[in-house]
């Protein structure tokens, strides 16, 4: 099948820095679709149709067209965080050809002389702020797309925040056109001038002294979240998110959140891993949403009720962690019938009831029991001696594909 649909990557030089084929695509399109500074890029020469993205914005006015000469026209490359990978959702590979332009953090990493493989690229247009806290390491180089002109002043102020207000920072505007401008400075002391809302952030990520050192792997310190008591500490969260095995793309319930920290950590080890942190308590769901927008996964679901009854509707998981309510009537039956097959389930007991909950479980399901003890070295008088937390017991298992 010949394309109907081109998506043309155009960038601050407009028509002129356009490629052949490009060219020959507009010149020949029946309607070309796009935002109004996309749009004004456009020589007289170009007769097709001109027509704005509606308000709020939507892909209707191109998949209407489908079967006639149609163009896209985007910022820089269509396929990063732009409009051509919402269409290739809905568009068929064979329909539709892509012609990108450099995107612009390909040319922040050209003017900066920094290597893109080894660059973290976010976008904070239309994203909350504090998805950057989880990309926040000393040594780090960031590239971020900006939502207007006033995010580098928010970002700098949130790296103040975090304890790395001496990382360098470099705003880029109108990368490729005539009025490109970069402008430096440190966080800690930036002031910039006015900015225009096109622009790109460069990070140089620098930790002060005294910042707190989170890792991306499991086991935070429990300091690192903000709780009420109903929190599974660091070393039993460690193991227990070990069982829990996330990997890209996957999708876990955390039922009995508590402060959220399972979730949060299941979130923060891939930037496409989800949850769902299920908390009947109005408090400790005010803990999680600190400590989610805290650690940098905002995206982290809130879903405000007990279960089973708020498991209702949800989307089904690939994992499921049962912090809370193991001995409630229908908690474990609900999450077993909705966990996907080859999913898996881990569920943790404190008490002699919540044990034995888990217990006949295993009986009936199969899994791995297993029980932790922790122990920490605490002053007893002028010497130390042993201070053993609860031990935990902890039930693992895997629903069969064919459950």
């Amino acid at each position: 099948m010949t394309p109907w649909l081109t998506v043309v990557g155009i960038g601050e030089d407009g028509f002129k820095g356009l490629g052949k084929n490009a060219r020959r695509a507009l010149l020949s399109a029946s309607r070309i679709v796009g935002g109004q500074r996309q749009l004004d890029l456009l020589p007289v020469c170009i007769r097709g149709e001109r027509q704005l993205w509606p308000s709020p914005f939507s892909l209707a006015p191109v998949l209407e067209q489908r079967g006639t000469a149609v163009c896209v026209l985007a910022s820089g490359d269509p396929m990063f965080y732009g409009v051509g990978a919402s269409l290739a959702r809905q568009v068929p590979s064979d329909e539709m050809l892509i012609l990108p332009a450099p995107s612009s953090c390909a040319l922040a990493a050209a003017r900066l002389g920094w290597p893109l493989q080894d660059v973290v690229t976010l976008s904070l247009v239309a994203r909350p702020l504090a998805a950057l806290n989880a990309q926040l390491f000393s040594g780090v180089r960031l590239l971020l797309l900006s939502n207007d002109g006033q995010s580098p002043a928010a970002v700098a102020g949130l790296l103040r925040e975090r304890g790395f207000g001496g990382s360098r920072i470099s705003v880029l505007e109108h990368l490729g056109g005539d009025a490109e401008r970069r402008i430096d400075g440190i966080a800690n002391d930036w002031n910039a001038p006015a900015i225009a809302d096109l622009n790109v952030i460069a990070l140089e990520c620098l930790a002060d002294a005294d910042a707190p050192r989170l890792s991306r792997l499991a086991g935070l310190p429990d300091s690192a979240f903000r709780h009420d008591g109903q929190l599974t500490k660091r070393d039993v969260r460690a193991i227990t998110l070990a069982r829990l095995a996330p990997t890209p793309g996957e999708l876990l319930w955390d039922v009995g959140a508590g402060c959220g920290s399972i979730g949060i950590e299941w979130m923060r080890a891939h930037p496409s891993c989800r949850a769902l942190a299920i908390e009947a308590d109005e408090g400790r769901q005010q803990l999680i949403e600190h400590n989610r927008d805290a650690l940098g996964v905002p995206g982290l679901q809130l879903v405000c009720g007990r279960a089973p009854q708020a498991l209702a509707g949800l989307e089904r998981p690939d994992a499921i962690f049962i912090g809370g309510g193991v001995t409630r009537e229908g908690v474990f039956e609900t999450c077993w019938e909705q966990l996907k097959p080859g999913g898996r389930l881990v569920a943790n007991a404190v008490t002699l009831q919540s044990e034995l909950a888990l217990m006949n479980w295993r009986e009936r399901h199969g899994g791995e029991l297993t029980r932790i003890h922790v122990a920490q070295a605490q002053p007893l008088g002028e010497f130390d001696t042993w201070r053993q937390a609860l031990p935990i017991t902890l039930l693992d298992l895997v629903k069969p594909l064919d459950a």
